[in-house]
């Protein structure tokens, strides 16, 4: 039996094959549920649940869409404790993406978003200024509504990688089937960070690659959705190798900064890791001066990439105001959107309108910058512990920063489960408590990018902060129940600081 808690037990050799060939056939279903109502360019847009299975191949698109994403989450859920080898996950996540490869965008219609965005800037409109709508794009249709108003929410960096993938592609399918190469470079080299990694975090390389790589969440999302979430993810776990590799070393952390700001200049979310990136950035003992001296350099190299790319392209950091219109849909997925929408329901049951969404929102970035500082001193303590691994503790204490950011932003979308997936597979021994959510995003959306969340809102906003109230009460009571810490350094190191 396995204890409460616990890693599982790894499956044998029969449960791994049949895993492998469930989580295949789940994925030719979801292709096929592409083709008969994924996000096509002409299909019609603000659909529901109920119109798509009233409209043509309704009910074979939806079975398929539901079986297909079962069959995928429950064979990677199967091997939540690791696969059989290293090779054998990343032979299995492979063959899993091949049919996904050739499906149209799933799950989500940013894709078109993103071909809108690089033609604007092709065509010498400055995208964060000007929304799609605006500029002219001659796809915007294809754009869902909520963005064709809104300004570009990305980096400099990712601009131009969309207006090189619409000049390159001479049209808008040309334009997709570069942004999903550009989505897959990204987790490619996403896959050849990970061995080294898991090595340096200690941790079994088939359980990383496994938790990383085959994710359906990564599937359904970054293949087929062609993410930009996937290129920021590459240069992110690209950096943590080079800082761990050659940490103390002037010319590395300056590189490893510079890809950290690449990455930041896609995505703005990136920015979390930096402070524990130069923490595993010092050589030797933390200090004060040693911190300033190695991640100064990390640092600089971040700086560097964001003001040579701000300034190459032109842009500036027009980008940096778009991202305040990234909330303004409202979720109840967000857990800090639920409690506001449940505090807003409470308010209009007694007639009043509290307008409480904005504020708890706030409240929560506020709370977000405090856990990323305790978290942050928390691995300064730990770099330190000669009973811990230092490229552990940071790269933990990244993917904990990432998964705040994913728990307390305004707004949350699939997708954004795959951010803190790498870091936390290469580091935590207990999986379900991330691995079972990151399973569960991947129900959220339809294959046309109808999100079911839109439709769920009240029951939705109720289920959600019944369940963070649970999960703050579990927490506060393990915390009362905890003995006190013991310490885990040698008795000797002790006796040295006491001078007994």
């Amino acid at each position: 039996m396995t204890a409460p808690g616990a890693s599982p037990p790894l499956a044998g050799p029969s449960v791994a094959r049949f895993a492998r060939y469930a989580g295949l056939v789940g994925a030719v279903l979801l292709t096929v549920a592409g083709y008969l109502g994924g996000a096509l360019p002409d299909a019609p847009l603000g659909a529901t649940p109920v119109s798509i299975w009233r409209g043509p191949h309704g009910p074979a698109t939806l079975t398929c869409w539901l079986v297909g994403t079962s069959l995928l989450v429950g064979a990677w859920w199967s091997l939540r404790a690791g696969a059989p080898s290293g090779r054998w996950a990343y032979v299995t996540a492979g063959l899993w993406a091949l049919p996904l490869l050739v499906a149209p965008p799933l799950g989500s219609r940013d894709v078109y978003s993103y071909a809108c965005q690089g033609w604007t800037y092709a065509h010498g409109v400055d995208p964060y200024a000007v929304p799609v709508v605006a500029a002219g794009c001659p796809w915007v249709e294809t754009v869902a509504p909520i963005w064709r108003d809104t300004p570009a929410p990305y980096g400099p960096v990712f601009v131009l990688l969309a207006a090189l993938a619409v000049t390159l592609g001479g049209g808008l399918t040309g334009a997709v089937v570069l942004l999903r190469v550009l989505a897959v470079a990204g987790l490619l080299l996403a896959a050849y960070c990970l061995p080294a990694l898991a090595r340096a975090a200690g941790v079994p390389a088939r359980r990383a690659a496994w938790l990383a790589l085959a994710a359906p969440v990564v599937g359904v999302h970054l293949v087929a959705g062609a993410h930009n979430d996937a290129v920021m993810l590459g240069l992110l776990l690209c950096a943590f190798l080079l800082v761990i590799r050659r940490p103390g070393r002037p010319g590395a952390l300056l590189a490893a900064g510079a890809l950290l700001g690449l990455a930041v200049t896609v995505k703005a979310t990136a920015v979390v890791v930096t402070p524990f990136a130069a923490l595993a950035a010092v050589h030797g003992r933390h200090t004060v001066r040693a911190l300033l001296r190695d991640g100064g350099a990390l640092a600089g190299g971040l700086l560097a990439a964001l003001l040579v790319t701000s300034a190459l392209s032109g842009l500036g950091f027009g980008w940096v105001g778009g991202l305040t219109r990234s909330g303004d849909s409202e979720q109840w997925t967000s857990p800090p959107t639920a409690v506001g929408l449940l505090v807003d329901y409470a308010g209009a049951l007694a007639g009043r309108d509290p307008q409480a969404v904005p504020v708890v929102r706030a409240v929560a970035l506020l709370l977000l910058a405090i856990v990323v500082v305790v978290l942050w001193l928390r691995a300064w303590r730990a770099s330190d512990d000669p009973a811990l691994d230092r490229a552990r503790v940071t790269l933990h204490g990244a993917g904990l920063a990432l998964a705040a950011t994913v728990v307390l932003s305004p707004v949350f979308y699939p997708w954004y489960a795959t951010w803190p997936l790498a870091l936390l597979a290469l580091t935590t021994t207990r999986t379900t408590w991330f691995v079972l959510p990151a399973g569960a995003a991947t129900f959220l959306v339809l294959p046309d990018g109808t999100n079911l969340a839109r439709f769920t809102k009240a029951p939705g906003a109720v289920a959600m902060t019944a369940l963070l109230l649970f999960l703050l009460l579990r927490v506060g009571r393990n915390w009362l129940k905890r003995p006190p810490r013991r310490s885990s350094r040698p008795a000797a190191y002790d006796r040295a600081r006491t001078g007994k």
